[in-house]
């Protein structure tokens, strides 16, 4: 697992916008998630073609996890070459009037099994397949075939 560390408001304060979490970066955390994906997977047939796309996320400092995370759907979306809007809601709706509500989708403490169709992966010998990784495990490993993947795959929702 490679989570991102956030500064705790804690206190009174509570609970906070997901707008206003900071990540911590008092210690180099971006350049040692980088250098584990690089071990991780500098020997997958795509490492090297979307490299150079993806390392700049782990570079700079930035300040809140909604723009980090912003940039890092923006910089996979491109990699899938799939065109993600910039706008924003202006408040929130408990229930959306419009649009399919999504949102159970991102519940970091809620897994989700999904019914996967394999596909070959660099540890594959040793652990067989595993579900359930990253994004970046999928471009790594099916490279310019990760979106037709995604798309051939069931929906249970």
């Amino acid at each position: 697992m490679l989570n991102i560390p956030i500064k705790h408001v804690g206190g009174d304060e509570g609970r906070q916008k997901y707008a206003d979490v900071e990540m911590e970066n008092s210690y180099p955390w971006k350049k040692q998630h980088w250098r584990t994906l690089e071990t991780a997977y500098r020997t997958s047939p795509f490492f090297e073609f979307y490299e150079d796309d993806i390392r700049p996320l782990f570079e700079g400092n930035d300040t809140f996890l909604l723009d980090f995370n912003l940039k890092a759907i923006k910089a996979v979306g491109n990699c899938l070459g799939v065109a993600f809007g910039d706008e924003k809601t202006k408040i929130f709706e408990l229930k959306p009037s419009n649009g399919f509500d999504a949102r159970f989708l991102a519940e970091a403490k809620k897994e989700r099994e999904m019914d996967l169709e394999p596909y070959p992966q660099v540890f594959e010998d040793r652990h067989g397949f595993l579900p359930n990784l990253s994004i970046l495990d999928l471009l790594f490993n099916e490279g310019t075939n990760a979106l037709d993947y995604l798309k051939s795959q069931p929906l249970d929702f």
